[in-house]
């Protein structure tokens, strides 16, 4: 934060404007910035590694949370952005206190590692011991009897693997997003889950749960993946003995603080078009600085949005939103699209999978638009990208596009051990990977660069008519 603000104050007022806007982008400009970004882009590391280094972790709600609002404004307006702004927003914040202990007591002694759920509730002091209940998935959870975990603590599995498209988080997610809740319906004073996750470290990866209304929180945490195996042993060699486990825990909730997205854009010639925004979010959990999810993400679109610039002032403005609170249930996204939902987007692209190669292109306009589809398609393809005829959803802080029924893309990273890091202690600088981090930074120039200057409606593939009158595309 102080080298940012020494370096703002050092600048010339000159240097804080693009000297490429006062002509409009070209083709071959654009491919030059993206090749140019493949080889040698330095903008998207050195993001991450200031944000990561002279912030480190940001829970959201929190002061950490706040100074990385601070640093990431400073740096938008230190790079040229206009129409900086941190837009504040109120949530409901939950911290996880400095206790996290597991111990099983019986029949085989011995300490485990633990850590918190978003939204646990807190153990009485000195923790809960009981008997534990083993469901080997979440299927079988869900099938157990009303009741018949009273007085009981869930131990809640699943198989997740490895997979490129990060599939198996959607398989194995609702252990930790909806276990816990369901575990506390059926009378369970406490939840303990195998990690959501893919790597072998004794790091828990922590994460958001949710309980139904009516339903009172009880205490949730999730054990690191050889440690829950290593319970699951237990079960076995238990031969009918209980299982028992104590687990202490102290998080608590602070009630409503503040939190807020942060703004910035590239405006275009013509400001009358709707934008192009790219998202990210700026939060991370309190356990990691968040390097993959999502310190790289904010760096790779802020690199992208800078590249069209140096090509040339582009068509349509170029938004970037650093959404805030992500993590802990999608705040920022709702209150940006509350905001500005008056506010037609063109198109909503967002980075927020780790920064391992893009490998594919999906779009929610391949057959409304199908000449824009398939341009981009192919700009990409030098990259190893590979079309789909996937429908894109977009990205988790891209609500107001959904909002609006706009126009979204996903370029697609690989996420083969994106689950290895991912809430995890291991979510740090050195994981990056410089090559892959700059091939998604060309992707991001060439896809942005082309949707900038597109002149029709980039959802419909109709003209748009100029002016502020346009409420949707």
């Amino acid at each position: 934060m102080k080298n940012l603000a020494l370096a703002l104050a050092a600048l010339p007022l000159c240097a804080l404007a693009f000297p490429a806007l006062a002509q409009a982008a070209d083709t071959a400009a654009l491919e030059a910035v993206a090749t140019k970004a493949l080889a040698a882009d330095d903008i998207a590391f050195a993001f991450t590694e200031g944000l990561t280094t002279e912030v480190g972790p940001r829970q959201a709600g929190t002061e950490a949370e706040a100074r990385g609002r601070a640093w990431a404004t400073a740096w938008l307006t230190a790079n040229g952005f206009a129409n900086v702004a941190d837009e504040p927003f109120e949530m409901d914040t939950w911290v996880p206190g400095d206790i996290a202990r597991a111990r099983v007591t019986g029949p085989f002694a011995q300490d485990l590692v633990v850590l918190p759920l978003g939204d646990s509730a807190a153990t009485p002091k000195g923790g809960v011991e009981a008997e534990v209940v083993f469901f080997p998935s979440f299927d079988d959870l869900r099938a157990a009897p009303d009741g018949s975990l009273k007085g009981k603590i869930a131990y809640i599995s699943h198989q997740m693997r490895p997979a490129q498209d990060g599939s198996h988080y959607g398989f194995a997610g609702p252990v930790r997003w909806v276990g816990p809740g369901i575990a506390a319906s059926k009378g369970a004073v406490a939840a303990v889950i195998k990690s959501v996750g893919t790597d072998y470290h004794r790091n828990p990866h922590t994460g958001g749960t949710d309980f139904p209304e009516g339903v009172k929180p009880i205490p949730a945490a999730a054990l690191s993946l050889p440690d829950a195996e290593n319970l699951e042993r237990m079960f076995a060699r238990a031969g009918g003995r209980p299982v028992t486990l104590r687990l202490e825990l102290n998080p608590r909730q602070l009630g409503k603080t503040i939190s807020g997205n942060v703004v910035g854009e590239i405006v275009g010639r013509n400001p009358d078009l709707p934008p192009v925004l790219l998202a990210c979010h700026l939060d991370s959990w309190w356990n990691s600085p968040g390097v993959a999810d999502n310190a790289a993400g904010c760096g790779i679109i802020a690199a992208a949005a800078k590249n069209v610039a140096e090509a040339g002032q582009p068509l349509r403005t170029i938004r970037v939103l650093f959404a805030g609170a992500e993590e802990t249930g999608l705040w920022g996204s709702a209150a940006y699209s509350k905001a500005h939902i008056h506010e037609t987007i063109a198109v909503g692209l967002e980075s927020d999978f780790g920064a391992d190669r893009i490998w594919r292109f999906q779009s929610n306009f391949r057959d409304t638009n199908p000449d824009l589809h398939a341009r981009l398609a192919r700009s990409v393809a030098r990259f190893g990208v590979a079309n789909s005829s996937l429908v894109a959803g977009g990205g988790a802080d891209l609500n107001i596009v959904r909002d609006q029924k706009g126009a979204l893309i996903n370029l697609q990273q690989d996420g083969t051990r994106y689950f290895d890091l991912h809430h995890t202690p291991d979510d740090t600088l050195d994981k990056i990977d410089i090559a892959q981090l700059r091939q998604n930074v060309a992707v991001w120039t060439t896809v942005v660069g082309i949707l900038a200057n597109e002149e029709r409606s980039i959802l419909t593939g109709g003209f748009e008519p100029s002016g502020p009158a346009i409420m949707a595309e």
